[in-house]
């Protein structure tokens, strides 16, 4: 993706995002350079991979296939072994209108998946088949939405209101758009490491490669590693 481009698209989800009333963390209006320039400040930050996420798998068509992230909070990965710590994240999403976030499944990762606001979340399910790759294209799916039981076929569409919610656990398959509009989704989740806890059903990759067109008007969760030396963990 070209620079301008995430530039539009940073600009355009900040507009929807505050048009239903949700604010962003201060430091997501921060410059590259207020970056810098509290570079002592924002380890934690950097480390657990807060902030902007735009993404194209990789495949240069956003509009058909992509995501548009922020990661609002989450904690040490490693804290799950202790069993106590910041073992939760919070991030808001954009899905516009049959925009796909390709199949994919977790192997820690349980999260609720919130329609806050817009269209229709369409969300495709299956389970897994038993080798954590591939998808059963028999069983029926079991989830819950707001606590409440639904079941459907392999492969089934679950459709989500704004103000529903579904609970997808480790090794539930999901792929999702917005039908028939554009989609602000909230998720609440373990604490995720997105660099190794994302199994994608086709290759595909995860972040986009960023053709530098123009300077960034904030810097992506992607760009830590080039302009900070470290490694983000976010994940959706």
């Amino acid at each position: 993706m070209k620079r301008s481009r995430v530039n539009e698209i940073i600009l355009e989800a900040d507009a929807f995002i505050r048009s239903f009333g949700y604010v962003l963390p201060p430091f997501a209006y921060w410059s590259p350079g207020e970056f810098k320039d509290r570079q002592a400040d924002i380890g934690n930050i950097v480390k657990s991979g807060l902030g902007w996420d735009v993404t194209d798998y990789g495949q240069g068509n956003f509009e058909a296939l992509g995501l548009f992230l922020f990661t609002v909070r989450n904690g040490d990965a490693a804290d799950l072994e202790k069993g106590r710590g910041m073992l939760y994240a919070e991030k808001i999403m954009i899905s516009r209108h049959e925009q796909i976030s390709p199949m994919h499944r977790h192997t820690i990762k349980a999260e609720d998946i919130i329609n806050r606001g817009g269209a229709r979340l369409a969300l495709q399910l299956y389970n897994d088949d038993g080798t954590g790759t591939g998808i059963d294209t028999e069983g029926d799916v079991e989830v819950f939405t707001d606590g409440l039981r639904r079941v459907l076929p392999a492969g089934g569409i679950l459709e989500l209101d704004p103000g529903e919610s579904v609970t997808l656990l480790p090794g539930n398959w999901h792929k999702f758009w917005g039908e028939g509009g554009d989609v602000l989704i909230g998720e609440v989740s373990t604490v995720n490491d997105d660099r190794t806890d994302n199994t994608f059903l086709d290759p595909i990759g995860r972040f986009s490669e960023i053709e530098e067109d123009t300077d960034p008007v904030h810097l992506l969760v992607s760009d830590y590693p080039k302009w900070f030396g470290a490694e983000g963990g976010s994940g959706y």
